[in-house]
């Protein structure tokens, strides 16, 4: 009995479903049902039969796969009832690439910790000299703070976007989580200029001295002798490893700037269709008749993606820079380096530093 009333009341609730949306169809626009496929007619008359020539089951097939309606409002993006493809992609944002990004995340902090494990500390040899030579002035320290302050913020208040909601209501409660995610994606927004003011000047800046040459082939031949003690392979200002970092914080950073832009001003700054279009002249299949909506997806998949592949270089370049390598922070928090520590590193643009005689700080005790 309590079947039959529940199989009673299930047919009651869809039939008034139906009949209120057919009502509100009728009232306010009509469905264009052309990419649906011809339905099946019995004795002359279509299954249902409430929506004229088309089935019930064709009818909300189409509304499904995105099939559109003719409405006299201006945005005509409300014709579409269901935009199949935004299940698509918030399945794939939750799904494989909140797992990748995790899985990456933990990668980077794991290599790391095994090679300090392993490596340890890497020390200057020759011992601290008591003698400094400037590495960075104050401007380019600016830049350099600016950009990896702006970095740090982007990074744990888009991080605390993609995976804030699986963890912390639970610990902060649900109030505190949407005020924190609120304020924080505010955040997001306006710093997100600090860090393109910032590397665009590291580019100005630094450009020069991060063009590869012949002598990178050789700091890559012996892993910049991080695995070696005693091993220290020519470099100039920046080795080869530094240019890699550089030329990823450039390339990573210009894609998240571009997404992050087309983010910020949805529907106004398509990217994807034309990268597409030059991609497929060389070879790939990929679709170029893309709607507004698509874009902003693509550009949130994209987006995430670049800023967790980005997240995971920045760990490792803060681990050589601080704990990984003694002496390294003195770069970038007074400018100047011991001169040892130089000479093992970078000699090659040491001694371009002390012939040019340029470098007022260059052998002068350390402070």
């Amino acid at each position: 009995m309590l079947g039959f009333n529940l199989r009673q009341l299930l047919a009651a609730f869809g039939f008034a479903t139906i009949l209120l949306y057919g009502l509100g169809a009728g009232l306010t626009c009509s469905l264009s049902l052309e990419t649906a496929p011809a339905a099946a007619k019995e004795g002359g008359n279509v299954p249902g039969n409430w929506s004229g020539n088309v089935g019930d089951a064709e009818f909300w097939r189409a509304v499904r796969k995105g099939g559109q309606g003719t409405i006299s409002i201006p945005d005509k993006k409300a014709a579409t009832l269901v935009q199949s493809d935004g299940e698509e992609f918030r399945a794939l944002r939750n799904g494989p690439l909140s797992q990748i990004g995790v899985w990456m995340l933990l990668a980077s902090v794991i290599v790391i910790s095994l090679f300090f494990a392993i490596r340890g500390k890497i020390r200057v040899e020759s011992g601290m000299s008591g003698q400094t030579i400037e590495r960075f002035n104050d401007f380019e320290r600016a830049v350099h703070w600016l950009t990896a302050s702006s970095f740090m913020v982007l990074a744990v208040t888009g991080l605390n976007i993609l995976y804030g909601k699986y963890f912390l209501p639970a610990l902060i409660g649900q109030s505190a989580f949407s005020t924190l995610t609120m304020y924080g994606k505010s955040a997001h927004n306006y710093i997100a200029f600090s860090f393109i003011i910032g590397i665009g000047l590291m580019f100005v800046m630094w450009v020069k001295d991060n063009i590869f040459d012949k002598y990178d082939l050789k700091w890559l031949a012996v892993a910049g002798g991080f695995f070696s003690r005693g091993l220290h392979p020519p470099a100039r200002r920046f080795n080869f490893g530094q240019k890699s970092i550089f030329w990823a914080v450039m390339i990573g950073g210009g894609s998240l700037v571009l997404s992050g832009l087309s983010l910020l001003f949805p529907f106004e700054i398509p990217l994807f269709a034309g990268t597409f279009t030059i991609l497929n002249f060389l070879g790939f299949d990929l679709p170029t008749d893309l709607t507004a909506l698509q874009e902003t997806q693509l550009a949130v998949l994209w987006h995430s993606l670049m800023a967790l592949v980005m997240t995971s270089i920045i760990i490792a370049h803060i681990y050589i820079g601080s704990l990984g390598m003694e002496g390294a922070i003195c770069a970038v928090s007074t400018g100047k380096v011991d001169l040892n520590w130089a000479r093992e590193h970078h000699n090659l643009w040491v001694e371009e530093v002390e012939s040019e005689g340029d470098n007022k700080a260059a052998n002068q005790p350390a402070e």
